[in-house]
């Protein structure tokens, strides 16, 4: 596990990256750190898991596929086990069919999507969004 944190407490909340391509983290990671956020990376749903035990975050960004399962399945048991948590689906596969993204979004299950490629400005949004959710 990486962890990226500016020394002291985060003034605007804890994130928790998880993403199995490292190059991915460590932009996530420069932007969020940027933003004020307290962030924490992983590349598993096992190490998510983890660290969301042994940790509180506020928002968790997670990619749609991961090599130990799938981020969709992740964020409905994290939106299980920690109702308050701000979670945000990204992906690099553009789907033919977005039927299931749109459910949970509808659902409550996440609170935000992002593609891949994306842009600075786009996760600052997605992430101030989240993060002010009711």
């Amino acid at each position: 596990m990486r962890r990226a944190e500016r020394p002291g407490a985060p003034q605007g909340g804890r994130v928790l990256v998880v993403d199995d391509e490292p190059d991915i983290r460590e932009l996530l990671e420069l932007t969020l750190l940027r933003m004020g956020l307290g962030v924490a990376s992983v590349g598993t749903i096992a190490e998510a898991k983890d660290e969301l035990k042994a940790a509180r975050y506020d928002l968790c960004l997670t990619d749609m596929r991961l090599a130990d399962g799938e981020g969709l399945e992740l964020a409905r048991r994290l939106r299980e086990a920690a109702p308050g948590l701000s979670i945000v689906l990204i992906s690099g596969y553009f789907y033919r069919d977005d039927t299931e993204i749109a459910e949970a979004l509808a659902a409550g299950v996440v609170d935000g999507f992002v593609s891949k490629p994306f842009q600075h400005d786009a996760i600052r949004t997605i992430v101030r969004n989240a993060h002010t959710r009711p």
